[in-house]
């Protein structure tokens, strides 16, 4: 089994979705601290000069120390409206906006409490659009039972081999904080996805790399967007 574990991120880009391109599995990982200027509750986009501003959910109030699995969504003001007006230049040079905003519609169409619940069925309606297979379970629901953990790069390794994994995928990032000296003891190889990241027409000006998939999805055809989703290297630790 290729398994894939990441915090649940908000209509991440690319690389991320090539993360769960090339898993069997995946792990929607919420019991760390969130971290307000990541990307659990945000992403970019652009604005209609070309340059690009960030979109989010507003989360309600909370201490310091809280875990992502316990963030909840603000209903204090209407978001929803707030993101589909940023969005709205789009439909002037997009040739996907009907149908990427009508799949936001439906991601934001229930007044869901958590924001691990919002980016996982996010995350659903974009590989279902894709055609992507998405086989996930949420860690806070899994009452998982593996060795402990003393630093914060061995929860992959955990976790992997609790459930039995034979390849550990990650993006590069992941190197910094992996010793794959400690996969390699459990018979699992610790793999990194690495997305080129291919320019695409944005029907604009210089090209801005690195966008939410929003933006992707806005100017290519679910068949187009998923070979931009495809379009990476699998690099073995």
């Amino acid at each position: 089994m290729r398994l894939g574990i990441m915090q649940p991120y908000f209509f991440p880009y690319l690389g991320y979705l090539s993360l769960i391109e090339a898993t069997d599995q995946w792990i929607v990982f919420d019991p760390v601290q969130y971290k307000r200027k990541a990307w659990v509750n945000r992403n970019r986009v652009l604005k209609g000069d070309g340059s690009w501003q960030y979109f989010r959910v507003p989360v309600a109030k909370h201490s310091r120390n809280t875990l992502i699995r316990d963030i909840q969504v603000s209903e204090g003001e209407d978001w929803r409206a707030k993101i589909f007006g940023q969005l709205i230049h789009y439909k002037k040079r997009a040739p996907y906006y009907a149908q990427v905003l009508d799949l936001l519609k439906e991601a934001f169409s229930e007044k869901e409490a958590s924001i691990t619940a919002i980016n996982t069925k996010g995350l659903d309606l974009v590989c279902q659009y894709l055609g992507i297979a998405f086989e996930y379970k949420i860690y806070s629901e899994m009452e998982l039972e593996h060795k402990e953990v003393k630093h914060p790069g061995e929860w992959a390794w955990r976790i992997s081999e609790a459930l039995g994994a034979k390849e550990y995928l990650n993006p590069p990032g992941g190197e910094a904080i992996f010793q794959p000296e400690q996969f390699n003891s459990s018979g699992i190889d610790l793999i990194y996805v690495k997305n080129r990241l291919t320019p695409y027409t944005q029907k604009g000006g210089e090209f801005e790399a690195g966008l939410s998939i929003v933006d992707a999805l806005m100017f290519n055809s679910p068949e187009d967007a998923l070979k931009l989703v495809q379009d990476y290297e699998l690099i073995k630790a």
